[in-house]
């Protein structure tokens, strides 16, 4: 039990990374936001990853030689996938909202990332027949009705906020959203297709808790391909003629901007490697409950992130109170799904 426990705590600290990489990245001074978003990309999907997993390997190299080129290439494919649906994030929310899209996303997002590995392994009967996924069933219901009300609660706040989305378009902003979930579920298909890479890794006395990380090289890589064209190409097109002046700031400024993107980038990575240290310490059977885990805790400490950022002051206590009653409804179903276990 001491080790579900962990495994449920190391997902909670990997998702406040997640939730609060933004803080940094969000002080970043006369950049396009474009070069901002590499420049921490560069760190999360590229530098981190190949660096831990140096590391790790004892032939870096000769490890990525051994696994076949199918598992390669689904790998990263699901990685693009994500890397799209992390595109088409900011479409949604200048339909939708902040909190209205995060919430739709974040939903659908955790249902499908979930729910659909199970289904492909064939283990979808497992999840209505037995005592555990019927728990676990139960935990997704509770989580989504969680994320539900903490979006409502954002709503709320940017309503009494006067920040009402001048664009909402609740028809395109909803289909967008849906999108933004499914591919950016991607991520969690992407960890479940790389599971002979796991297996590999542990075949070479990885520890447990670390297996997971070569596969991260491949995952990041290919949503590194579509962020990073997605950037270049914006820059190419809308930011020509303003990226120079932009960036010949002063060498102090270089440095602050690029050390809090970075910051961001690295915090951004260390979810996912804490992602990994959870899921090292949940049964094998049950390995579909870690990425429900980890979106409605990203929920979670997201909305405690908010509300220690100051960002829901002088909305009244209504907004408040619903954002509380949310997030404890989402800790009622992580303590669901540890009864699964």
């Amino acid at each position: 039990m001491s080790g579900i426990l962990a495994g449920i705590g190391w997902h909670m600290v990997g998702a406040a990374s997640g939730a609060a990489f933004y803080a940094p990245i969000g002080k970043v001074k006369k950049w396009p936001w474009e070069i901002t978003w590499a420049v921490a990309g560069l760190f999360s999907w590229i530098i981190m990853p190949w660096s831990v997993s140096y590391l790790l390997l004892p032939h870096f190299g000769a490890f990525y030689q051994s696994i076949t080129g199918h598992v390669l290439l689904v790998v990263a494919l699901l990685g693009a996938m994500w890397g799209v649906g992390n595109v088409s994030y900011g479409l949604t929310m200048r339909y939708l909202g902040m909190s209205l899209g995060i919430g739709v996303a974040m939903g659908v997002t955790l249902m499908a990332g979930t729910l659909i590995p199970p289904l492909l392994h064939g283990q979808a009967a497992a999840l209505f027949t037995s005592r555990s996924g019927l728990l676990t069933m139960a935990g997704v219901v509770v989580a989504l009705a969680g994320v539900g009300i903490v979006s409502y609660a954002g709503h709320q706040k940017e309503l009494a906020l006067r920040s009402e989305t001048r664009e909402f378009n609740l028809k395109l902003g909803l289909l967008l959203a849906g999108m933004c979930g499914l591919f950016s579920s991607g991520m969690s298909f992407a960890i479940d297709a790389a599971r002979p890479m796991e297996t590999a890794a542990l075949h070479l006395g990885l520890n447990p808790l670390y297996a997971a990380m070569p596969s991260y090289v491949v995952i990041m890589g290919g949503g590194a391909l579509v962020n990073f064209s997605y950037c270049f190409f914006r820059l190419a097109f809308n930011k020509r003629a303003s990226v120079g002046s932009e960036l010949s700031q002063s060498r102090g400024m270089l440095l602050t901007n690029g050390s809090l993107a970075a910051t961001g980038g690295i915090m951004w990575f260390l979810q996912y490697f804490f992602y990994a240290w959870g899921a090292g310490n949940i049964p094998q059977r049950l390995y579909y409950v870690n990425w429900m885990l980890h979106m409605s805790g990203y929920v979670l400490c997201g909305g405690l992130v908010g509300l220690a950022l100051g960002e829901w002051a002088g909305v009244g206590s209504r907004p408040v109170r619903l954002l509380w009653v949310g997030m404890l409804v989402i800790i009622l179903a992580a303590n669901l799904v540890g009864l699964a276990m």
